[in-house]
């Protein structure tokens, strides 16, 4: 076994897709041209929130904050993808390593939070309407807004810590685009065997116990749903419900699949990182803009507006 370097002056290659160089400049178009649309489909959900009075409700509230934190989980692992699509370098030093990492477990934490936050919030105002305003106030929304940012930077904090308290060894080749706990752990020169438990517990707690309470939530509310009279109350409650839902699978179905086994290396396993870091933050805005009416309402006032002011 080599000797480990113990300075933080180590550089480690991402090797990302460089099995197929013929494609890089493929995929710098490609991947350019989602994360321009991640960014324009976010920004126009904030402006289009920020701008409607008829949205300014806790449900649209917290639609904010996902667009805001979608940008942010997809800038903190695409743009550095890009550049060694265009430049070959591949290579991220130590601490740069260690700040992708936070920043990528830190957001996509706080929006696996937020998402539970957000079926609590469809489950009171559909199960509970008399009691709505008094529980979803400014207050509590911003209490349990800066609780989501909290409880993503706690499970940040512990995967980045346990992650890099271990050694490693040469040639740091990291077979993945952006550095992530399993790549990490194969190119350490320790037994990684407490940090894949560690893991396989924290990353399964998040996602298994959020999970838990959105399926929770679900069941109550389409009890809730089934026994309205109104069928145009129904349609209504089911479409806001679907995109949250659509959102939901979208994000854990992928993070499931890829930390419940931290060791395993597949190039089925990079393509699902991509989904899930690339892909999945350009669709929500289209998720949310195509099944929820109010929004698509919202949009066509914005844009008529910013045409012929």
């Amino acid at each position: 076994m080599k000797e480990p370097n113990l300075t933080a002056e180590i550089q480690f290659t991402l090797l990302g897709f460089s099995g197929v160089p013929e494609l890089q400049l493929l995929f710098f178009m490609l991947f350019l041209v989602i994360y321009m649309l991640t960014l324009l489909g976010n920004i126009l959900i904030l402006l289009t929130v920020s701008s409607s009075p008829q949205l300014h409700s806790p449900m649209y509230y917290f639609l904010s904050e996902l667009s805001l934190l979608d940008m942010l989980y997809s800038s903190a692992t695409v743009p550095k993808m890009l550049t060694d699509f265009l430049t070959g370098s591949k290579v991220i030093s130590y601490k740069g390593c260690v700040a992708q990492l936070y920043a990528f477990h830190f957001f996509g934490g706080t929006e696996c939070f937020l998402l539970t936050i957000m079926a609590y919030d469809r489950y009171v105002a559909i199960c509970n309407p008399l009691r709505y305003v008094r529980v979803m106030n400014k207050m509590a929304c911003a209490k349990m807004a800066a609780g989501t940012c909290l409880v993503g930077s706690l499970h940040a904090a512990l995967q980045t810590a346990l992650t890099f308290r271990l050694p490693y060894c040469g040639p740091y080749q990291l077979d993945h685009y952006f550095c992530d706990v399993p790549p990490l752990l194969k190119v350490a020169c320790a037994e990684t065997a407490l940090n894949e438990t560690i893991v396989m517990v924290n990353i399964g707690l998040v996602a298994l116990s959020s999970f838990t309470l959105i399926l929770g939530s679900y069941i109550r509310i389409v009890n809730a749903v089934l026994k309205m009279r109104s069928e145009e109350g129904k349609k209504k409650a089911f479409s806001t419900c679907a995109s949250h839902l659509a959102v939901v699978v979208l994000l854990y179905g992928p993070c499931i699949l890829i930390y419940m086994q931290p060791t395993t290396s597949h190039p089925i396993l990079k393509g699902v990182s991509v989904f899930y870091t690339s892909v999945t933050p350009a669709l929500n805005p289209v998720i949310y803009a195509l099944r929820n009416e109010e929004i698509k309402k919202a949009m066509r006032r914005l844009l008529f507006n910013k045409i012929f002011s």
